[in-house]
């Protein structure tokens, strides 16, 4: 029975042991080989060592890039966590087209990336065009440049990005709050704690284990941001100058436009490394404290 057992657990087993390892444990290894090389698709690739790091590490643009990343994910994590933890708590107290106004918030985040990406930038045109240039002029306020200035492009993306993932939060959060058992707030109330002491000390530690998964996954996005930068900045992507340019949308420009495959996986390496780097750190101060 036990043998029995066995043979069909791994069985089950099988056909995911082979597709992560086929699609994601081979690519992966392959991909720190193929940093250690010069490839161009033509020809086969040829042994350099270290010389794609060397070089990477002493490219400015590489450095600009990076900046780039870690200001979309040092701001955007924690902006869309506080809003989408706020507009949760509130709304998980709306009896009144509850549905509906869930749906509406999640919306956003079934829409396609690149139509989204394309509404936004619309928004963010010159008058009359753009609805928000608009919307300021008749407040007396001057026109913006937005995703057309080295100062505002990257703020003005990062809006966007944090907007389009919203609704996914909301929602967790939203299932992490009526996970808590209604008992704990009772007893609060009888022992005469106040909304604010309830949220700090009952509602804020039991939502931990939905806030650390929220944290990781939302580092993870915005460590990885390609679509709305890409099709938000067409014209120049990741512009302008380089203003908006995050770490996948330079290995997109490398391995594909200048077909430098080498080049372009040690800089893969490198955003491996940084993702597996914040999502440890991350796990391990927002760890279970026994």
């Amino acid at each position: 029975m036990r043998t029995k057992r066995l043979v069909w657990v791994w069985s089950f087993l099988a056909l995911p042991i082979v597709f992560y390892t086929v699609i994601r444990f081979y690519p992966t290894v392959d991909a720190f080989w193929l940093s250690l090389t010069n490839w161009d698709l033509l020809k086969p690739p040829k042994f350099i060592g270290l010389a794609n790091y060397q070089k990477m590490f002493a490219d400015a643009q590489f450095w600009k890039v990076f900046r780039n990343t870690f200001a979309y994910l040092i701001v955007g994590t924690p902006v869309s966590l506080l809003l989408s933890f706020v507009i949760a708590y509130y709304l998980d107290r709306v009896r009144v087209m509850h549905g509906l106004i869930r749906a509406l918030y999640f919306l956003p985040f079934l829409t396609t990336a690149a139509a989204m990406a394309w509404v936004w930038r619309w928004f963010y045109q010159p008058a009359p065009i753009g609805v928000i240039n608009n919307f300021l002029g008749t407040l007396g306020i001057p026109q913006q440049p937005f995703i057309r200035s080295v100062d505002q492009a990257l703020p003005s993306i990062m809006v966007t990005a944090i907007w389009a993932g919203l609704g996914f939060q909301i929602i967790i959060f939203m299932a992490g709050l009526r996970a808590i058992p209604s008992t704990y707030y009772e007893a609060a109330r009888i022992d005469g704690l106040g909304e604010w002491a309830i949220l700090r000390k009952i509602t804020l530690p039991l939502l931990k284990p939905t806030t650390v998964f929220l944290v990781v996954f939302s580092s993870i996005g915005f460590l990885r941001i390609f679509d709305q930068v890409y099709n938000m900045t067409t014209n120049d992507p990741g512009g302008p100058l380089g203003s908006t340019k995050p770490l996948v949308l330079l290995i997109y420009q490398t391995a594909f436009n200048s077909y430098a495959m080498g080049y372009a996986a040690a800089q893969t390496v490198v955003l491996f490394t940084i993702l597996l780097f914040v999502s440890l750190l991350q796990l391990w101060i927002l760890r279970e404290k026994k």
